[in-house]
């Protein structure tokens, strides 16, 4: 390949990369003993902690009770020496505003002593207060521009951690973060507040069936987080991958994803090289990462922890895509999180497996081996059919955002339409509720493999689908609409508000029926599961979510539909959600309405920025490639003139006409992007949508198509074939 393009150039620098071998300071550290080395954890505040103040803080950890501020000072002092001790110099309040991102402000340890030298000092209030500029943070109108303070408070339930850098270290603290006024301008506050919800709401159904004093109750995630990795030089060559975070061009390569040769695939060495770092770098910081393998798109990978506390779940989330992203540079390559970085192969997820629990009861979202007796189970189940149903608008909500509307009902996602399996076993036993009476239930089996020397397997009552957006699991739910690159905040804050709602419809009613006769009980929650059924089973549905004909069938059923962004974030503000969230103090009125402005404004700013990306690259690479190739063909073709023969210009007749359609797009795009708005952000995001989305769809299809026909020394940009398949 001749040439001197940057796509050239960056071919060039991936066929000379060399492997990258392990750091210089590498050391074999046995996995047990990594695991949490850089979390201030349960163990070490035992240790460290005065008996009392650990007793104290244990406390205000296992049951949600209020801290005692008498021990902030204590504790303080013990990390500063912990962190100290690792070589921290500084520490950082880290909080997650409405950005969807990771915020943190750093301050030294170190104050003046006067004389000339410092001290080391970190002090209650500073481990329990911050204050950060807040002027510059999303707020959706709930404090004006110039209005700069805001609060970083300290969470308690989420372990401190130790940053590593190679020129020291730096003591983390999650914290919370809100107005001066009062509201949440982050993502977790929601989640705390959306947590002792639920729990409150559990603790009645637990005491209905007769336990005492039940531990708190948690809502636990596991989330799966999906990945594209490709070369540096790539992702350089590519001012689209680098603004935007996904391809605005690029046509499908010849070879994509259809032979089914990467799912689970032995992994290149480069990148399990690039895995085990991460992996190692993540237990460190106490995150139970379990699962990793090739995903199904040609570069694609997937990295998934195990089931924790919800809120530690969501800040671990976090620290998991910032880790991928920081590890990925060191082995020279670049880890893509957008949810559709290449047109025509799978996209990213990040499958939220939720589920509700305690210490005294254990998971109770587990049907155990005969679910149709276990009562318990099947009131808690029941419940999220009834929420789910009541709230798809509201789950569609959470996950909506731009990147989102190019992997939400693609072959690889499931669709906008929010609707449950529950597979065979558990869809029987709510067929049977419905019919008046239960008898039973399917069982597991043994699978023969037909091979003596293989043993019989385990067989499940039933199958997996991988089509639903919220599908039972075997003893969780997992919400798989949620995007790859988004917090998973915002889909946790939902399902735990919609839980405790529904838990507490389901309380209230068995309370009502039973009056304190626990001999009644049975026939009440036979009663109510029917009820529920009867009202909410049109949300079931265990088929192919991809078929055409399941979109008539939902709409049948009178299921929402919401297609984009646009469409999805309004739901924030009906008065019927206000309502659920004010009553479980959850989220107020004026935090929700500045959330739908918040998502709206990024979900404008975002296709605005990719439409100038569309033009800029269309304008400065495309049509001059484009143009050198018709020039070349125009050459030849008066040469062969000059020589006395016909020639043929069929290919420069082609050309010429896809360099006219290209450029009557851009000006149709550059048109249509010279928006003047009228000040209302739906009508904004409702234009960039409907006009700009299309616009910007147009000038890539006819670039697509001369990508095709250019000349291949003469195209700019990298291709689909050489990011995805070039190691």
């Amino acid at each position: 390949m001749s040439g001197s393009t940057a796509r050239t150039r960056a071919i060039t620098a991936v066929c000379n990369h060399r492997p990258i071998g392990a750091p210089l300071n590498f050391k074999a550290t046995p996995t047990k003993e990594l695991f949490g080395a850089n979390t201030f954890s349960m163990a070490v505040m035992k240790e460290r902690l005065p008996k009392e103040i650990f007793k104290s803080l244990k406390t205000t950890i296992e049951t949600g009770s209020a801290i005692d501020a008498s021990v902030a000072s204590v504790v303080a002092s013990a990390m500063k020496d912990w962190a100290i001790e690792k070589g921290a110099t500084h520490y950082a309040h880290v909080f997650y505003p409405l950005t969807g991102a990771t915020a943190e402000k750093h301050d030294s340890f170190l104050v003046p002593d006067g004389n000339g030298g410092a001290t080391v000092e970190f002090s209650g209030s500073a481990l329990v207060q911050g204050e950060p500029d807040a002027s510059s943070f999303p707020s959706g109108g709930l404090r004006a521009t110039f209005e700069a303070r805001g609060y970083t408070a300290w969470d308690v339930t989420s372990p401190a951690y130790i940053l590593e850098n190679p020129n020291g270290t730096t003591l983390c603290i999650p914290t919370a973060f809100v107005s001066w006024t009062g509201p949440a301008l982050d993502k977790k506050t929601p989640v705390l507040r959306s947590m002792k919800a639920v729990n409150v709401q559990a603790q009645r159904i637990l005491k209905l069936f007769g336990h005492k004093d039940p531990a708190m109750v948690v809502s636990t995630a596991g989330p799966e987080q999906e990945y594209f990795l490709i070369d540096r030089n790539f992702f350089f060559a590519r001012p689209d991958l680098l603004n935007a975070g996904r391809t605005l061009f690029g046509a499908k390569p010849p070879k994509g994803q259809e032979f089914e040769d990467q799912y689970f695939g032995a992994i290149p060495e480069r990148v399990l090289a690039f895995m085990m770092e991460v992996e190692r770098e993540l237990y460190k910081l106490g995150i139970p990462i379990k699962t990793r393998h090739n995903e199904v798109a040609p570069s694609q990978y997937e990295i998934a922890p195990i089931f924790e506390n919800a809120n530690i779940a969501t800040d671990h989330q976090q620290m998991i895509m910032l880790t991928l992203r920081r590890v990925a540079q060191k082995y020279g390559m670049e880890c893509l999180l957008h949810e559709k970085p290449f047109a025509g192969v799978n996209g990213s997820g990040k499958h939220v497996n939720w589920s509700l629990g305690n210490a005294t009861q254990g998971n109770l979202l587990d049907p155990g081996e005969s679910p149709h007796e276990n009562m318990q189970f099947l009131v808690f189940c029941a419940a999220v059919i009834r929420a789910v149903d009541k709230n798809a608008a509201l789950l569609r909500a959470v996950v909506a955002h731009a990147g989102n509307d190019h992997r939400l009902g693609a072959n690889e996602a499931p669709p906008a339409i929010i609707s449950i399996f529950l597979g065979d076993m558990l869809t029987d036993v709510f067929e049977q509720i419905k019919q008046g009476s239960v008898t039973g239930s399917k069982t597991r089996g043994m699978l023969t493999v037909g091979v003596d020397t293989l043993p019989p397997l385990p067989q499940d009552a039933g199958d997996r689908n991988r089509t639903s957006p919220f599908a039972f699991t075997g003893n969780r739910f997992e919400f798989r609409a949620v995007g790859s690159n988004q917090s998973i905040a915002g889909p946790l804050v939902a399902l735990n508000t919609i839980a405790a709602e529904s838990l507490d419809y389901c309380a209230t009613e068995l309370e009502k029926a039973t009056g304190g006769d626990a001999s009644k009980l049975p026939a009440a929650v036979q009663a109510l599961l029917k009820t529920i059924i009867e009202q909410h089973g049109r949300v079931i549905f265990n088929g192919d979510g991809y078929s055409e004909a399941w979109h008539h069938e939902a709409e049948k059923r009178g299921l929402p539909n919401l297609k984009t962004t646009v469409d999805a974030l309004t739901v924030l503000t009906k008065p019927d959600v206000i309502a659920m969230f004010e009553k479980y103090g959850v989220l107020s009125k004026g935090e929700l309405e500045s959330r739908e402005v918040i998502y709206l404004e990024q979900y404008v700013k975002t296709v605005a920025a990719e439409a100038r990306l569309t033009i800029e690259i269309a304008d400065t690479m495309i049509v001059p490639a484009a143009i050198r190739y018709q020039g070349e063909l125009a050459s030849a073709a008066a040469n062969v003139k000059a020589a006395g023969l016909s020639p043929d210009t069929t290919l420069l007749h082609s050309v010429s006409t896809m360099i006219g359609k290209l450029q009557d797009a851009i000006v149709t795009l550059k048109s249509t992007l010279d928006y003047h708005p009228s000040g209302n952000i739906l009508d904004e995001a409702k234009h960039y949508c409907h006009k700009l989305v299309p616009d910007m769809l147009a000038v890539r299809e006819a670039t697509d198509t001369l990508e095709g026909v250019v000349a291949d020394d003469l195209w700019p940009l990298p291709t689909y074939q050489e990011m995805l398949f070039i190691k």
